[in-house]
């Protein structure tokens, strides 16, 4: 080949390396991720954590304390806005939302009345002062009636102790708790010593109600037993009347979580 014919061909390269390039660039555009902006709200308020699900892309995520998200999403996708108290609600995503800063969405808060409430399943009338003689009495065995030593003597869980390992220590200064304060330890014990609480107690509210009440009674169909347990758990009121011990108020709690939950939860016919 002449020196000629090389100069010729050195242009020709160049073009079509930068229209490579010009092209890899704009394939890489067109594959790029676009992500949807909203409020979440109820009136003029944020509503935080509201489960955001793009049922289209299989993806999730939740609002922050103010309502606000941020998802992925294309044109077309289903999005799904789920949360306690508020009605579920659906929402197609259109081109023009992704031309504004958020979209707002509203939720309308759920309101259950019920007409009836049947006090099941002992019989019972609705009056105490019948229904505590009909209750079933079990006398129970224990340290404290058999009169041990240290009956009131509880043995911790390992979580407690882990606890009490951490936010304890010797010296004048100690420097056990200031450490495992400063690294989150302590935190994430308490964290998980409060979850270990609130699923003992939801343990011993199952070994009260059996899985055929909950089904007969409630209408919660067995495969959704767990989910239901754990909806209740995670209502505030829950530790109080499971602490409470008192199987009137803990079955009037399910009766009422259970019509709750049936609404967020349309059951199969």
């Amino acid at each position: 080949m002449t020196r000629s014919a090389k100069r010729w061909n050195r242009p020709g390269w160049v073009i079509a390396l930068a229209l490579a390039g010009l092209l890899s660039s704009f394939q890489a555009h067109g594959q790029q991720e676009r992500f949807l902006r909203g409020e979440v709200v109820e009136g003029d308020q944020g509503v935080s954590d509201v489960h955001v699900l793009n049922l289209s892309a299989q993806t999730a995520t939740i609002s922050n304390e103010t309502g606000q998200f941020r998802i992925n999403a294309e044109t077309g996708d289903t999005l799904l806005f789920s949360a306690v108290r508020y009605r579920r609600q659906t929402l197609v995503v259109r081109e023009a939302m992704f031309e504004v800063a958020a979209i707002r969405v509203p939720l309308e808060p759920f309101v259950n009345e019920l007409e009836e409430v049947v006090v099941t399943p002992y019989d019972l009338t609705g009056d105490l002062t019948k229904d505590l003689e009909r209750l079933p009495e079990k006398e129970v065995v224990t340290s404290w009636s058999l009169g041990l030593p240290n009956a009131n003597a509880r043995k911790w869980t390992p979580t407690e102790n882990r606890l009490n390992e951490a936010t304890t220590g010797g010296g004048i200064v100690p420097l056990n708790p200031i450490l495992n304060a400063i690294t989150g330890r302590t935190r994430r014990l308490k964290k998980q010593l409060a979850y270990e609480r609130r699923y003992d107690q939801a343990r011993r509210i199952r070994l009260q109600v059996t899985d055929s009440v909950i089904v007969q009674d409630l209408g919660i169909p067995a495969p959704r037993i767990e989910d239901f347990m754990y909806f209740c758990e995670v209502d505030s009121l829950f530790e109080e009347v499971a602490a409470s011990e008192d199987q009137l108020k803990i079955w009037a709690f399910l009766r009422r979580k259970s019509e709750e939950y049936k609404g967020y939860n349309p059951m199969d016919e």
